[in-house]
C-alpha cells in the first residue's frame, strides 16, 4: 500500500515551531493559469519561502472562495483541468521540492470519484492530506478511514461561528492541523485580519494540541507577521492568485510576483521579535 506524507507534514510543522516562527502555507489552484503553469506557480511559491502548499481542486460552485480565486476556478475549468491534473501537480510539485502538498477540495468532486480512489491516487502522488470544508465531521468517517490507512492528513476548518464543543470534536478528528476561518465569509485579501482570529485560535488550542494554521485575509507581510504571533501557520490563496492575474498571461512576470510575494510571506512569518 502506497501511503501518503502526513509526516512530512508534522515534521514541517514542528521544524517551523522549534525556529520560533509560523508556517507559511501558501494555496494555489490546480490547472491555473494551466496545468504546467500552475505547476510551476507552485514551484515558484515554495522557491519563495512557503513551506507548505496547497492546491486547490477547481470547483463550479466554490461557496467558500471569493471572486478571485473563483476567477482562477473558472480559468482551470474552461481549460479542461480534471482530477488526474490535480493529481499530476501535486506529485510533479512534491517530487520537485521535497515539501509537503496537500488538497483543497469540497466533497462533491470526491464524492463523485470514489472516496478510495482519491485517497489511493493522492497518496501515491505523494500528497500529505486533504483540506475539507464542506465536509461535516459526523459524516466523515468513511474518508477517514480511507485517509488513515494511505498516511494522509484530514485537515478540518472551523470558524469564529463554531461552538466550544463543536471544535473539540473537530479537533479530535482532524489530524495535521486545523484550518482556522479568520472571520465569517468568503476568501479574499483584507485590509485587517483582526481579533476574532487570535481568540478562535486560542479556543481550539483548548481542545487539542494539533496545530492551528489562520487562512482567509492575509495578503501582506504586515499581516502575516500578525497572524504569526499567534498561530501555527499562515495561509495565504487570494494574494497569490491575484499576481498571477495581474500578470495578465505573462507567465514569466506571474512567476517571478508568486516568488517576490511568498519571500514576503516568509519574511513576516519570521519577524518574531515584533510579537505581540
Amino acid at each position: 500500500m502506497t501511503t501518503g506524507n502526513i509526516q512530512l507534514l508534522g515534521d514541517t510543522l514542528d521544524r517551523a515551531k522549534a525556529e520560533d516562527r509560523a508556517a507559511l502555507i501558501a494555496y494555489l489552484p490546480a490547472g491555473f493559469p494551466t496545468v504546467d503553469g500552475g505547476i510551476k506557480a507552485i514551484r515558484a511559491a515554495f522557491d519563495g519561502g512557503a513551506d507548505i502548499v496547497e492546491v486547490g481542486l477547481p470547483h463550479s460552485d466554490p461557496v467558500l472562495d471569493g471572486p478571485v480565486i473563483q476567477t482562477a476556478d473558472d480559468i482551470a475549468l474552461r481549460g479542461g483541468v480534471r482530477i488526474a491534473d490535480v493529481m499530476r501537480t501535486v506529485k510533479e510539485a512534491h517530487e520537485a521540492t521535497g515539501k509537503p502538498v496537500l488538497v483543497m477540495t469540497y466533497w462533491n468532486p470526491i464524492d463523485r470519484y470514489g472516496v478510495e480512489r482519491f485517497v489511493r491516487e493522492l497518496a501515491e502522488a505523494g500528497g500529505a492530506g486533504c483540506i475539507l470544508p464542506d465536509l461535516p465531521v459526523q459524516e466523515s468517517a468513511l474518508w477517514r478511514e480511507h485517509a488513515e490507512r494511505h498516511g494522509l492528513a484530514t485537515v478540518f476548518v472551523v470558524a469564529p461561528s463554531s461552538q466550544d464543543e463543536r471544535l473539540a470534536t473537530i479537533t479530535a478528528a482532524g489530524s495535521g492541523f486545523v484550518y482556522a476561518a479568520s472571520l465569517m465569509g468568503v476568501t479574499g485579501t483584507r485590509a485587517s485580519v483582526g481579533e476574532q482570529a487570535a481568540e478562535l485560535v486560542r479556543r481550539t488550542r483548548v481542545t487539542s494540541k494539533i496545530p492551528v494554521c489562520v487562512g482567509l485575509g492575509v495578503s501582506n507581510a504586515d499581516q502575516a507577521r500578525e497572524v504569526a504571533s499567534f498561530a501555527d501557520g499562515v495561509i495565504v490563496g487570494s494574494a497569490f492568485v491575484q499576481r498571477i492575474l495581474d500578470a495578465d498571461g505573462d507567465e514569466a512576470a506571474g512567476l517571478a510576483a508568486v516568488k517576490e510575494l511568498a519571500a514576503e510571506l516568509a519574511e513576516g512569518v519570521r519577524r518574531t521579535s515584533e510579537r505581540s
